[in-house]
């Protein structure tokens, strides 16, 4: 009996034995596959966090990348917009140079009509002359002074070689700057309204405006001062020079013959 005990006891311890070996060897061996394990999950994990931000940085560059695509088409548009505002810059540009050119050309007309006065000016002499007087302060024409004018242009309607000299004055009333400036408005008046109503080339007319220079009355009183605010209408042609001329030239034939 106690030899059977003792022999139980003994596998008894053989096999608690054998099982305590089994579990040492288990957990050797798993471990380091555990930690291997462990080891990819955080890679894993680190991996997934970079994808993610890679995903999230090729967001944002697209954004920026669609960002910079809406500014340049707006610079773009932009420019096109002032592209196309500087050619109708440009068209008006040559619009305003080709009536410039023009105007310039009908300047130098009457410049050159005007040289041909200036070379002959001793044969112009004094033909008709008229004055326009003006209310204080004022250079508007009154109806009397435009039938004055318009006596003056029928006279003149004839002659081919003539040119109109207008000299506008004021009272002593006043600065002279701006009695020099109210001469020219009075001197103004008449050139528009023979070159409007009349028709009387430009390019005949010289203005002078001369403030209260050359009084007609040197008078201080009411009427002195009203003769004072005039404008003088002068009219010098050389038709009839011209026409003496021809007349002595046929007279000189007629006794050659």
């Amino acid at each position: 009996m106690k030899a059977f005990l003792a022999t139980t006891c003994i596998v008894t311890g053989a096999l608690l034995a054998g099982g305590c070996a089994s579990k040492k060897y288990v957990r050797n061996t798993t471990a380091p596959i555990q930690a291997k394990v462990d080891q990819v999950g955080e890679q894993t994990t680190t991996n997934s966090t970079q994808i993610q931000d890679t995903r999230t940085q090729v967001k944002q560059v697209d954004e920026r990348a669609q960002s910079g695509i809406s500014a340049a088409q707006e610079r773009a548009a932009t420019a096109d917009q002032h592209a196309g505002d500087a050619m109708k810059s440009a068209v008006a540009a040559d619009q305003k140079a080709v009536t410039a050119g023009q105007t310039a050309d009908k300047a130098m007309e009457g410049i050159s009509s005007l040289r041909s006065v200036v070379a002959n000016l001793d044969d112009y002499k004094l033909q008709t002359a008229t004055t326009v007087p003006f209310k204080f302060n004022a250079y508007k024409l009154s109806d009397e002074a435009k039938q004055d004018l318009d006596k003056l242009v029928s006279d003149v309607k004839a002659d081919k070689r003539f040119f109109i000299a207008v000299e506008g004055y004021t009272d002593s009333t006043g600065s002279r700057q701006y009695n020099e400036e109210l001469s020219r408005k009075r001197a103004d008046a008449v050139v528009n309204y023979l070159v409007a109503k009349h028709d009387v080339p430009i390019y005949r007319i010289h203005m002078i405006g001369l403030g209260k220079d050359k009084p007609a009355d040197e008078g201080t009183n009411r009427a002195s001062r009203a003769k004072n605010r005039r404008v003088e209408i002068k009219v010098f042609s050389a038709d009839q020079v011209t026409a003496s001329l021809n007349g002595d030239n046929a007279n000189r034939t007629q006794d050659n013959k």
